[in-house]
């Protein structure tokens, strides 16, 4: 029912998104903004189904809440504190490891339980959740593109299950990381301001890059492109608030701190769930670790492939500062590599998928869709663990979601060939050669 349901949800924000931008229907910010806040208000009171991090979020801020460093001990060898903690170790998932989570999630964690338990740590992110749509929408606004392709994200049944329902921490990440970019777009009227004249905005912006990396360490892999956007003359100062908001959230935690990258080695040594590249790999090669190196490799060439295009589409080799017309190959080069990682990743957990749906309003490529719809597949495995007590993984499943992107992709991109091979030569007989040369609105739609 959850796959069939979010399908139709899907291809109704196909219909949604086509109508917005051939000007069928009007979708002004506030309707998006209302229907968002509905979406997501149903699942606020709803006790998490589909995932039990939560847990683990609530014991990480009742320990930070009672002066204690999270970090220190696993849960199941530090002693209760209360008896509500008593209760919840037993909902803990992987009790016998320090938490993985960073030091801005630990912030988080603590303000939510504060708040009121569960309920306050899920409201916490569904404020963030819906501050995420308000900036998209004036991103939207300021790259000149229709507020319709807001619903990408801000109707998508990915974020409204993976962040209102399950409240994962991955929300507050992808606000920060919004906000960054926001933070890091020249005003219109004079684009040199952030480099020139406010050496503050991209400091600020490289704070809240920071506190985004230490949410969840995933935001690290667009580091290269808020550099890019920053400018030669802003680099220096977003560096310098990168370095700043990562020591004033890291040294409070210290020394535990080093304990989760125990934890962090384990996982990335011996997770994998839904990684259809990986259970591949894993066949041909019996030892795990070395399928792990040829993904990790293979992860690493495309991202320096994609940094050194970015960097090489600069209008201006010279320039200091970044223009507005970068920012949609900004876009697209984020897009691309979120979606590298999750066709390369050892583990797919669906709410990995968040940081390529928070793209697709700038990004609607068809291959991002179908995968941010297609890995809530994967949750056919609680199937089998809430009737029989079993994790079982080794299905089509995994198969099905790379084959499905990778295919969405590759015939969007023929269909779209086609169009243009087509239309390019009932254009070219039609128009003079100078129509080619009228300048376009900024706008990214890629696969």
């Amino acid at each position: 029912m959850l796959v069939g349901a979010s399908a139709l949800i899907m291809v109704f924000l196909s219909i949604a998104l086509y109508l917005g931008e051939a000007g069928g229907v009007g979708w002004s910010p506030r309707t998006i903004i209302i229907v968002a806040v509905a979406f997501r208000l149903m699942f606020l009171f709803r006790l998490p189904e589909l995932s039990d991090d939560i847990y683990r979020y609530l014991w990480d801020g009742l320990t930070v809440l009672h002066g204690n460093n999270p970090y220190a001990l696993a849960p199941s060898g530090a002693k209760p504190f209360s008896a509500e903690s008593a209760a919840l170790l037993g909902h803990v998932n992987h009790p016998h490891l320090v938490t993985i989570y960073p030091p801005a999630a630990q912030v988080f964690f603590a303000i939510g339980a504060f708040l009121g338990g569960i309920l306050g740590i899920k409201a916490v992110l569904i404020a963030l959740d819906i501050a995420v749509c308000a900036v998209m929408l004036r991103l939207l606004s300021w790259m000149k593109m229709p507020p319709s392709r807001a619903v990408l994200y801000a109707w998508h049944p990915l974020p409204i299950l993976e962040i209102a329902s399950s409240g994962h921490i991955d929300g507050a990440g992808i606000f920060l990381l919004m906000l960054a970019f926001m933070l890091l777009f020249p005003p219109r009227d004079d684009p040199n301001f952030h480099a020139s004249n406010n050496w503050a905005v991209p400091a600020a912006a490289g704070l809240v890059f920071s506190i985004a990396m230490l949410v969840k360490l995933f935001p690290l892999v667009f580091l290269p492109i808020l550099l890019f956007l920053a400018g030669r003359k802003g680099r220096g100062p977003f560096i310098i608030g990168v370095v700043s908001g990562t020591a004033a959230l890291s040294i409070p935690f210290l020394p535990g701190l080093s304990n989760m990258f125990t934890t962090l080695d384990i996982y990335v040594r011996n997770w994998e769930f839904a990684g259809f590249a990986f259970q591949s790999l894993h066949e041909i090669f019996p030892s795990g670790g070395t399928a792990r190196q040829i993904l990790a490799v293979s992860f690493l060439l495309i991202t320096a492939t994609l940094y050194a295009s970015l960097f090489r589409k600069r209008e201006n080799p010279a320039e200091e500062v970044c223009t507005p017309s970068l920012f949609p190959e900004a876009f697209k080069t984020a897009y691309c590599v979120a979606l590298a990682f999750l066709l390369l990743t050892p583990t797919l957990h669906p709410w990995y998928a968040l940081y390529l749906a928070c793209l697709l309003p700038f990004v609607s490529g068809t291959a991002g869709l179908v995968m941010t719809w297609a890995v809530l597949l994967s949750y056919r495995v609680l199937i089998n663990f809430t009737l029989l007590g079993t994790w079982e993984d080794k299905d089509a499943i995994p198969a099905i979601i790379w084959v499905a992107t990778i295919g969405a992709a590759l015939l969007s991109w023929l269909v779209r060939k086609r169009l243009l091979d087509f239309f390019g030569e009932e254009q070219s007989l039609r128009l003079p050669e100078s129509a080619n040369s009228r300048q376009q609105p900024m706008s990214a739609n890629y696969d």
